[in-house]
C-alpha cells in the first residue's frame, strides 16, 4: 500500500509523517516546499494554486491523506478550485481520506464554507473517499487566541467554546482509516473536554506561572454566536484523550 500525504510541511502533515515512518506503508509526500525530514518517504513538489505537480504527486499511489490546507491565503483556490483539479487526476485512487472540521455546516466563516464546498465536491465525485471532521487542534487555539498577552492580559472573545484535540491523536486516527477502505462521511473526532477560551487562558497562566490576567469581551454577530453556542464541538464524540492542559504541560516539560 502506497500512501500520499499532501501538505507534508504542515502540523498535521508532519504528525502523519512521524507516525507513518514506523509503518510498513510506502510513503510519498507532497507540498510546495520540501520537509526538513522525509525519513524513508519520497517527496515530490506540487502546488494546488497553480496545479503544477499534482499529476506526478498522485502517480502510483493507492491512498491519499489530504492534509494540505490554506485557511488564510488563497483559500478559495487551494480548498475548492485547486482541490477540484486535484480530484480530476485521481481516478485510480482506492481511498481519498479528507480531514475536515466540526461545525463547518453551521458556522458562517468563509474558510469553513470552502471546506464544506470541498466536501461536497468529493462526495459528488466518483472517487472512493472517507471524510472525517475534527475539532480544532490544541496548538491552533494557543497560537490564534493565547499566543501574546496585551498589557499583561489575554484578551479573549466572549464565551467562545472549544473542544480542542491533539494533532498527533487525530493523525493516528486518520492512519487507522487506511485499512478500512472508503466509508464516505464518518463520525467526528473531538477532544476530551469542552472549555471556554477564558478557562483555557487560565490553565496556561497557572501552568506557566504567569502574572497575566484574562479579559473577556463580547462580540456581536452570527459568527461569534455560533462559537459561543459550541457549534464547533461534538460532546458525543470525545475520542481524544490528551486535554488542552496536558498539551500545555508537555510544552513546558519539553521547552
Amino acid at each position: 500500500m502506497r500512501i500520499l500525504v499532501t501538505g507534508s510541511t504542515g502540523k498535521l502533515g508532519s504528525a502523519l509523517l512521524n507516525q507513518l515512518e514506523s509503518s510498513d506503508y510506502q510513503i510519498k509526500l507532497t507540498s510546495r516546499s520540501k520537509p526538513e525530514r522525509i525519513g524513508n518517504g519520497e517527496w515530490v513538489y506540487s502546488d494546488l494554486l497553480s496545479g503544477e505537480g499534482l499529476e506526478e504527486a498522485v502517480k502510483d499511489v493507492d491512498v491519499i491523506i489530504h492534509a494540505a490546507t490554506s485557511p488564510v491565503k488563497h483559500s478559495k483556490i487551494v480548498e475548492v478550485s485547486g482541490f477540484k483539479e486535484f480530484l480530476g487526476k485521481m481516478q485510480h485512487i482506492k481511498n481519498m481520506i479528507y480531514p475536515s472540521i466540526v461545525g463547518i455546516d453551521e458556522i458562517p466563516f468563509t474558510y469553513y464554507k470552502q471546506k464544506l464546498e470541498a466536501e461536497e465536491l468529493l462526495r459528488n465525485s466518483a472517487i472512493p473517499h472517507t471524510i472525517v471532521r475534527s475539532t480544532q487542534f490544541h496548538h491552533f487555539i494557543e497560537n490564534i487566541f493565547l499566543s501574546k498577552p496585551i498589557f499583561n492580559r489575554y484578551i479573549v472573545p466572549g464565551n467562545f467554546k472549544f473542544q480542542s484535540v491533539d494533532v498527533n491523536e487525530f493523525a493516528k486516527h486518520l492512519i487507522g482509516l487506511v485499512e478500512k477502505g472508503p466509508q464516505g462521511r464518518i463520525e467526528d473526532f473531538a477532544g476530551p473536554e469542552i472549555l471556554t477560551l477564558k478557562e483555557m487562558a487560565k490553565q496556561k497562566i497557572k501552568l506557566n506561572h504567569e502574572s497575566n490576567k484574562v479579559f473577556s469581551i463580547s462580540l456581536p454577530g452570527k459568527l461569534s454566536k455560533s462559537f459561543s453556542e459550541g457549534k464547533n464541538t461534538n460532546p458525543l464524540r470525545r475520542l481524544g484523550r490528551i486535554s488542552f492542559e496536558e498539551y500545555l504541560r508537555d510544552k513546558v516539560i519539553n521547552t
